[in-house]
């Protein structure tokens, strides 16, 4: 069993604090993560940028006299299945470099991020998502309530940002249509680390409580993501 996590599928509502531990995890060395957390050098698979790629696709064809495709004109998706559509994107991506290197995974961590809420939830994400990363993932669950996300939401948005991973952010009526109900805590049975059966496979997860916050200062997030990653080595271990 190699010593570092394969694949780390994180995930929360909006603006719960991913993208600040991935940014917080590309600060530290290579053997300091590899050492604390078990994450080796990782690649990062975000469907934010596949998100915005629709919307800037649907304004192209709007500006040449076509109808738009995907979404309407305030960026809503037409067809909710474009939330699954993503997840194939996703696993598309996965098979790539996968295909490029087989023995990828033997010296790298692939951390897939996403957000899902609303009808479309993590378990219809789950539904969707491929054997070839079920069969290697365990799951870091960011949490905080809508009314944080919903807050820091706000706080993070910066004009002329809205495609940074970092600073963007979703108008209020998105977010309460989108994210405001979510399905992580009937998923887990509300524990703060276990399994969850998906298809047929039993995938570990354990959850970062990142309320109150931990993401703004270092000094508190290191210590932590430690705790929470040593955690889930522990349950991937006993689950083996």
């Amino acid at each position: 069993m190699p010593d570092t996590f394969p694949v780390i599928i994180l995930i929360g509502r909006p603006a719960a604090g991913k993208s600040e531990i991935i940014d917080y995890l590309k600060k530290m060395s290579d053997d300091e993560r590899c050492a604390r957390l078990r994450i080796a050098p990782f690649i990062e698979i975000d469907d934010f940028v596949w998100v915005w790629q629709i919307f800037e696709d649907d304004r192209v064809w709007e500006r040449l006299g076509r109808e738009r495709l995907l979404t309407d004109t305030r960026l809503y998706f037409k067809d909710p299945f474009t939330w699954n559509f993503l997840i194939g994107k996703i696993n598309l991506a996965f098979d790539k470099r996968l295909e490029q290197d087989k023995e990828l995974l033997n010296a790298h961590t692939i951390l897939v991020e996403f957000s899902r809420g609303g009808e479309n939830g993590f378990a219809e994400a789950f539904k969707y998502l491929s054997d070839e990363i079920l069969k290697r993932a365990a799951i870091v669950y960011v949490s905080v309530s809508y009314e944080e996300s919903f807050r820091r939401n706000q706080r993070r948005a910066k004009s002329g940002l809205e495609h940074s991973i970092l600073h963007h952010s979703l108008p209020d009526d998105k977010m309460e249509k989108y994210y405001k109900t979510n399905d992580w805590a009937k998923l887990s049975g509300g524990a703060s680390q276990g399994i969850i059966q998906i298809r047929e496979h039993r995938v570990p997860f354990a959850v970062f409580q990142n309320e109150p916050e931990q993401t703004d200062d270092p000094a508190k997030l290191g210590p932590a993501l430690e705790e929470v990653f040593q955690n889930l080595w522990t349950q991937v271990k006993r689950d083996a």
